[in-house]
């Protein structure tokens, strides 16, 4: 067994483990740790071992018996915090609550309202997910400096405000919603579109996300934003085996083979919308649903109703004004109202460090018959992005247009 098979299991399991640790010996740091030589001790004895028949039991019980070992050597020198820890680890009570999967024990948890928002976000992409501080960084198109900050000071917080590791009393839950819902999405985006690395997509990663997704749903199945959420990924997953070429090369929505997509997740996803709809409390995870129930809708690109793609959209920047937002408009604009009002709408947009508005900005260019700026662009997008399949698309698209002359 390779490093690299070790450093898979990392992904799948190191939420999990956290987030059982966390609540076996209440504390975070301690949880973390544990985790951590745990896995330094996987990758020293699996390669040779093998993996064991439950990779993630192996882990946990060995994070669990380092933890105590080291409890055991702090509490006899009178570490009141080691012996308190080590108390709640020998008596391992089973906590009956709300939230009863660990990991959506822990993301509402670190979904504290004394947090800020982004620094929820954060932290729970780092312990549940299992996402480097890179990956976090250029989710929230931050340097990975600043993000990295973040972190340090949302751990701080925690340690010196005592926020408990616990289950949410169930009237304090609507508070921590957005937050979790906001780690959620992030995770599946991360997998849906891979920020690095050599694959388009990180299956397993969108996978836990739609799993965590189903366990809001059945947590709080009358929060209509939980319930567009799933909807919104269902309908997102459902193309993902036309979104990749068998040379694992990326096919943008226009030119995939609508054959591929899913249809029970595009008819599960579609159902969670009108179930939405027949609320009548739209949020903006309900509102991106709906917009892509209505490209499943259409059996070929060129049935889609843009008019309404462009109406939704302008429901969901009135929610939330985001320029992302206003960049994804402006592709459904450009098939409306072609590519030069599409231009002007981009060009408004400071998103300069975003490699998809310079992708965007190089189709609508190429559109306009403006092939020498169209090329910098793609230039440009390519830079930007550490994807190894969406570089290669970029400079392809580049390349396509032919030698330019001044």
């Amino acid at each position: 067994m390779s490093v690299e098979q070790v450093a898979a299991v990392f992904r799948d399991e190191h939420g999990r483990a956290v987030a059982v640790l966390t609540r076996v010996f209440g504390d975070l740091d301690i949880a973390e740790d544990a985790v951590q030589e745990a896995f330094a001790a996987a990758v020293e004895k699996w390669p040779a071992a093998g993996l064991p028949p439950s990779p993630a039991g192996w882990i946990i019980t060995t994070a669990r018996n380092r933890a105590i070992d080291r409890l055991r050597r702090e509490s006899s020198r009178e570490d009141k915090h080691a012996q308190a820890a080590l108390l709640q680890a020998q008596d391992e009570p089973v906590e009956e609550g709300v939230v009863r999967d660990d990991r959506l024990r822990l993301l509402f948890t670190c979904c504290h309202p004394a947090l800020a928002l982004n620094v929820r976000v954060a932290l729970t992409l780092r312990l549940i997910g299992g996402l480097t501080t890179t990956e976090i960084a250029r989710a929230f198109l931050v340097p990975e400096p600043t993000m990295a900050q973040r972190i340090v000071r949302a751990k701080a917080k925690i340690r010196a405000a005592g926020i408990p590791y616990r289950v949410p009393y169930e009237a304090d839950l609507p508070e921590r919603v957005r937050g979790v819902l906001a780690v959620v999405y992030l995770i599946f985006n991360e997998g849906y579109a891979a920020s690095s690395g050599d694959e388009l997509i990180r299956t397993e990663l969108c996978q836990e996300a739609i799993r965590l997704g189903r366990l809001l749903v059945d947590l709080m199945p009358d929060e209509p934003e939980a319930v567009g959420l799933l909807a919104l990924m269902l309908l997102q997953e459902s193309r993902r085996p036309a979104r990749v070429a068998p040379d694992g090369s990326l096919v943008l929505l226009p030119d995939q083979d609508r054959t591929l997509w899913d249809q029970a997740l595009v008819t599960e996803g579609q159902d969670l919308v009108r179930r939405c709809l027949r609320r009548d409390q739209p949020g903006p995870y309900q509102l991106q649903a709906a917009i892509n129930a209505v490209h499943s809708d259409a059996p070929t690109a060129a049935d889609t109703d843009w008019r309404q793609i462009v109406q939704l959209y302008g429901h969901l920047l009135a929610l939330n004004p985001s320029p992302v937002i206003a960049l994804n408009r402006a592709v459904a604009v450009a098939e409306l109202n072609g590519p030069a009002t599409a231009l002007a709408l981009v060009d408004d947009l400071d998103l300069g460090s975003y490699y998809l508005f310079h992708a965007i900005r190089a189709e609508l260019l190429k559109r306009l018959n403006r092939p020498a700026e169209a090329s910098t662009a793609y230039k440009t997008a390519a830079t930007l992005t550490e994807n190894t399949p969406e570089r290669t698309f970029l400079e392809q698209q580049q390349a396509a247009l032919g030698p330019l002359t001044n």
